[in-house]
């Protein structure tokens, strides 16, 4: 199960001052290689004493302040960055032999930013966000389906959806982004930022 990756180098004077901006480019490149949602990424938080959990959420924004996913902050990704808020993301693009690595430190965003993001989603993922107490035990598939129904009572089609307290945004502020790109006899680039006195570095990895 080996596959040789034939892809174009990626030389240190190609890449943009800073990492969002060479994010900017490596996701647009992966959006138009049609790559299966390329805002999808793991996160991977860890507790207090290091033990890691790690899962898949989608980025929804990112800019020059960094990227910002949401969730339900009584989840267990929730709690762990709630007292241990570094955090790691990888987005694995592997259609285009590519992965974009980050470490950072996570922070709840606003909560103007996340009413307004809420406002935008579909009404049925308005009221998921209200009928999954995410992370927790339920008795039953049943179960989460009469909560559902029970807001879709409450809250017809139409109807605004008040923002649930619990639920918002998480905003992961880079301090180093690596940029993978993958090369034949396994001597891939790989490209990483790292913030020195409030200004980016770019060193190579070896593969």
């Amino acid at each position: 199960m080996r596959k040789q990756y034939r892809s174009q180098l990626v030389a240190e004077e190609s890449l943009a001052e800073e990492p969002m901006g060479q994010f900017a480019r490596w996701f647009r490149d992966a959006a138009e290689a049609n790559v299966f949602e390329p805002n999808a990424m793991v996160v991977a938080t860890a507790t207090p004493d290091g033990r890691p959990s790690s899962r898949t959420v989608l980025l929804k924004q990112f800019d020059e302040r960094g990227f910002v996913f949401f969730t339900n902050y009584d989840s267990r990704k929730g709690r762990e960055l709630a007292v241990n808020p570094f955090v790691s993301l990888l987005f694995p693009w592997h259609p285009i032999a590519r992965q974009v690595i980050v470490t950072g430190t996570a922070s709840r965003i606003g909560r103007d930013e996340t009413a307004a993001y809420f406002r935008s989603r579909p009404h049925g993922s308005q009221l998921g966000a209200w009928a999954s107490e995410q992370s927790t035990v339920i008795a039953s598939r049943a179960e989460l389906d009469r909560r559902y129904a029970d807001l879709e009572a409450r809250y017809p089609e139409g109807e605004q959806v008040p923002v649930p307290p619990q639920w918002g945004g998480i905003r992961v502020v880079p301090d180093a982004v690596e940029f993978w790109q993958g090369h034949e006899n396994r001597l891939h680039d790989r490209l990483r930022y790292v913030l020195e006195a409030e200004k980016w570095r770019v060193e190579r990895l070896c593969p």
